[in-house]
């Protein structure tokens, strides 16, 4: 085992593979306050990428209804239960052990393996609730009645279970952009990606015998453009652009200001130690002591940060850039109430409105003599 830097745990700590950075890493960042549960985005991925044979299970984007909800059954539970407890104080390094560090001499990361049935029900426990609902406990505020909207994807790690455990060494993170692809004419079908992958993002296809993955729409990626999951959000949740670690972070790099800059997003189950360039925006509504075992200990902080956006017109104008444009935004600001994205050249993508213009009509239209009345 090597020893390299997990900015996200905040300490050094074991993996096989010595440290190696590429020159940009792939980041989506989601805020899950918006997302609808639309499931517009796995559509989206699953007709680009995964109609053929063997891939009718797959889906590379899922929408998962927490807490009840997961795709493959029970991954985060079962992940969780293998790790065991472990224990991370708020504003101190994770003091716990990595899927890495607590693995069994003979493997490379604590894992399970899914079964043929666990990927039956990627919808179970979709729009499920939890809290009680009896006495009409629901109709009191603060209640305890909540659930909330996950959308996953490969999260294209800084340190990969799956590439770590991968016998063939088949599996292989880009340095242009820190996607994680598997080599097809390598892969043997062992599943052991499959097996070491906690987030179960690495599938095997039973009719071509090799495992697949997400790749992040390297295609699109190479030109310019952001994934199809993020083209077709119909909530506008989501951003991909390329992320820094926090000593490099650039203050108009959208993904850095929101992660590093204004610390609104966090990344999820970071205890495992993959790094995950995966970030999201935690929902202000839902149980603190969950939100904490998904998040880690600085959800709290994250959540005020997020609902003093009112008064930020900065963030405002970044958020609002968010679904307004299908390039990839390397840099943005903010000035005179518009937001202004940029792509790597330098050249303006888009601009728009911080705030949409209120229009008032009146109800007697002169031009053509008739009155409108509002529907409520």
């Amino acid at each position: 085992m090597a020893t390299v830097k997990n900015w996200q745990l905040d300490r050094q700590m074991d993996y096989p593979y010595e440290e190696h950075r590429p020159k940009k890493q792939w980041a989506i960042v989601f805020d899950l306050n918006k997302c609808i549960g639309c499931q517009t985005c796995s559509l989206a991925c699953k007709t680009t990428w995964t109609s053929g044979k063997g891939q009718e299970y797959m889906f590379w984007n899922n929408v998962e209804t927490k807490p009840w909800g997961s795709y493959p059954l029970a991954w985060d539970v079962r992940v969780l239960e293998k790790l065991g407890y472990q224990h991370w104080d708020k504003n101190k390094p994770y003091s716990g052990k990595t899927v890495f560090e607590a693995a069994d001499p003979a493997e490379k990361a604590v894992h399970f393996n899914p079964q043929d049935e666990d990927w039956m029900y990627p919808n179970r426990g979709e729009d499920d609730c939890t809290g009680n609902v009896s006495g009409g406990k629901y109709l009191t505020l603060p209640h305890d009645n909540w659930f909330f909207y996950l959308p996953r994807t490969c999260a294209h790690c800084t340190y990969p279970a799956c590439l770590a455990a991968c016998p063939r060494k088949a599996i292989y993170k880009r340095e242009e952009d820190g996607i994680v692809l598997i080599d097809q004419s390598r892969c043997k079908g062992y599943q052991e990606c499959v097996r070491a992958c906690p987030y179960k993002k690495s599938m095997y296809n039973p009719y071509t015998r090799v495992s697949e993955k997400c790749v992040g729409c390297y295609p699109a990626v190479e030109e310019g453009k952001q994934p199809m999951c993020v083209q077709n959000c119909i909530g506008k949740i989501r951003i991909m652009g390329f992320i820094n670690p926090p000593w490099n972070a650039r203050e108009d790099n959208p993904v850095d200001y929101l992660v590093h800059k204004k610390e609104l997003a966090l990344p999820y189950y970071p205890q495992l130690g993959l790094e995950p360039n995966i970030y999201y925006v935690p929902p202000i509504h839902a149980n603190r002591e969950y939100l904490i075992q998904m998040f880690g200990p600085k959800v709290e902080e994250v959540i005020e940060n997020y609902k003093k956006i009112k008064n930020d017109p900065i963030t405002q104008g970044l958020l609002v850039l968010m679904g307004s444009t299908d390039n990839i935004i390397h840099r943005f600001k903010v000035s005179e109430g518009s937001a202004y994205a940029f792509d790597e050249k330098g050249d303006q993508i888009v601009r728009v409105p911080v705030t949409e213009p209120l229009f008032i009509r009146t109800p007697w239209d002169e031009k053509l003599g008739v009155i409108r009345n509002n529907t409520p």
